[in-house]
C-alpha cells in the first residue's frame, strides 16, 4: 500500500535514529536584504583568535521563553593556519588552471599542499563585509562538527585583508552539476537515494546532535559536494546559525538562496530547523523530478517547483501513480516501494507549516534505507 501523505504524522517514533561554474564550496548566497552591515575595518592579523561565541543568556525577567544560545567553548582547533605565500604556491598562483568555481563573496581554487594532500581553498574578496561575517561564522561553526556526512575545513589563513578557508578537497563537484549540468548522463535511481540519505544524516547531525543546534541557512543542490562513489557532503556553513535547544526559532535577517526558503522565513525572519527540513524538501523534489527550484526556461511552471509539485505529491500518494512526477530520463527504472516512500518525505517536508513537518532523523526513517 502507498504511503500516505500523513505517513510521517503517523509513524510511532518511539526510537528515533540520531546520527549524525558556481563555486561548489558554498554558492552565492542571493540576499533579500541588501542593507547589510559596511564591511569590518580590515588590519594585519599575525594569529588567529579563538572563535567568539555568541553573548550569553541576556537578563530577562523570569519564566522568560527567550534565550540567546551559548556554545560551548570551541575545542582545540584539528585544523592549521597556512601562511598567504603557502596557499599561493598551493594554487599555482590562484590559476585559472585551478579554478573550481566563484561566487559573490569569493573564489575557489584547487590546491595541493607540500605533503601531496589536495585541497580546496576558497578566498574571500577583500573588502566584502558579507565576507567577512561569512569567514568568522564558518570557522566558528564548522571548527565544532565532524561527521561523514559534513565537509572538512582543514584550515585557514588570514593575512592582511586577505580571508582564506581551505578545506579538504571534494573531487566529484555538486549535485547541481550531475542533476542539472548540461550534457550530463542521467543520475540512476539508487544514486539519488544515496545522495538524499547522506545530505539527510549530515543535516540530522547538525539539528539533533550538536547542542546547541546548526542550522544551516543554504541546503541546496549547489552545497552538496560529491566524492566519485556519490557520498554526499554537506558545504557551506557561511550563513549558519546556532540555535537554542529550548527556543522554537530565531528572528534574523533572511538570506538563502530563492526557491529554496521555507515561506515562513522568507515572509518573517523566523528561522528553525524546520527551515532547513523545508529547504531539504525541495532538494528531493529536484531529485524526484529532475527539474530545477526556479527555471524561467520551463513554462509550464508558473511559480516554483513546490508549488507545481504538490498537487502532483498529493495525486500520486493516493492513486500510486508516479508518472506525472518523477523525471522521465529515469524511464521508471526504479523501485516502486522505494519511490512512494521518498515521495511521502518530500511531500512531508514541504509541508506550508512548519510544525507539521518532521525531524530529519523521523525522515531517515520512513526513508527506510540504510546507506
Amino acid at each position: 500500500m502507498v504511503e500516505s501523505m500523513a505517513s510521517l504524522d503517523c509513524v510511532k517514533w518511539g526510537s528515533v535514529w540520531n546520527p549524525g561554474k558556481n563555486d561548489p564550496y558554498g554558492g552565492p548566497p542571493q540576499q533579500w536584504q541588501h542593507n547589510v552591515p559596511p564591511p569590518a575595518d580590515h588590519h594585519a592579523v599575525t594569529v588567529f583568535p579563538k572563535p567568539s561565541p555568541p553573548p550569553g543568556t541576556a537578563s530577562r525577567p523570569p519564566h522568560s521563553p527567550v534565550q540567546v544560545p551559548t556554545p560551548p567553548p570551541p575545542p582545540q582547533p584539528p585544523f592549521s593556519t597556512f601562511t598567504y605565500e603557502e596557499l599561493v604556491m598551493a594554487t599555482d598562483g590562484f590559476s585559472n588552471a585551478n579554478l573550481l568555481g566563484q561566487g559573490g563573496f569569493g573564489y575557489v581554487h584547487r590546491g595541493v599542499l607540500p605533503n601531496g594532500k589536495e585541497v580546496a581553498v576558497k578566498q574571500l574578496k577583500a573588502g566584502s563585509g558579507q565576507g567577512e561575517r561569512e569567514f568568522q561564522a564558518e570557522v566558528e561553526i564548522i571548527s565544532r562538527v565532524h561527521h561523514k556526512h559534513l565537509v572538512t575545513l582543514a584550515g585557514y589563513c588570514i593575512t592582511g585583508s586577505h580571508r582564506l578557508l581551505v578545506y579538504e578537497f571534494v573531487p566529484n563537484n555538486t549535485l547541481e552539476f550531475h542533476l542539472h549540468g548540461k550534457g550530463r548522463p542521467t543520475m540512476d535511481w539508487s544514486t539519488r537515494l544515496k545522495i538524499a540519505l547522506g545530505s539527510a544524516k549530515g543535516l540530522a547531525y547538525l539539528h539533533e546532535d550538536c547542542h546547541p543546534k546548526i542550522i544551516h541557512r543554504d541546503i541546496k543542490a549547489a552545497n552538496i559536494l560529491l566524492d566519485f562513489k556519490f557520498e554526499a557532503k554537506v558545504a557551506d556553513f557561511g550563513l549558519a546559525k546556532f540555535s537554542s535547544d529550548v527556543n522554537t526559532h530565531v528572528s534574523t535577517r533572511v538570506m538563502g538562496t530563492f526557491g529554496y526558503l521555507a515561506p515562513e522565513y522568507a515572509a518573517s525572519g523566523k528561522l528553525s530547523d524546520k527551515s532547513d527540513v523545508f529547504s531539504f524538501g525541495v532538494m528531493l523534489l529536484e531529485l524526484l523530478t529532475g527539474r530545477r527550484p526556479v527555471d524561467a526556461n520551463q513554462t509550464f511552471m508558473e511559480d516554483s517547483l513546490v508549488d507545481w509539485a504538490r498537487p502532483l505529491l498529493t495525486r500520486a500518494l493516493e492513486d500510486g501513480n508516479f508518472d506525472t512526477l518523477v523525471d522521465p530520463c529515469l524511464q521508471k527504472d526504479y523501485n516502486h516501494h522505494e519511490m512512494a516512500r521518498m515521495v511521502a518525505c518530500a511531500a512531508a517536508c514541504v509541508r506550508h507549516s512548519a510544525r507539521r513537518r518532521p525531524r530529519m532523523s523521523q525522515v531517515i526513517i520512513l526513508a527506510h534505507i540504510v546507506a
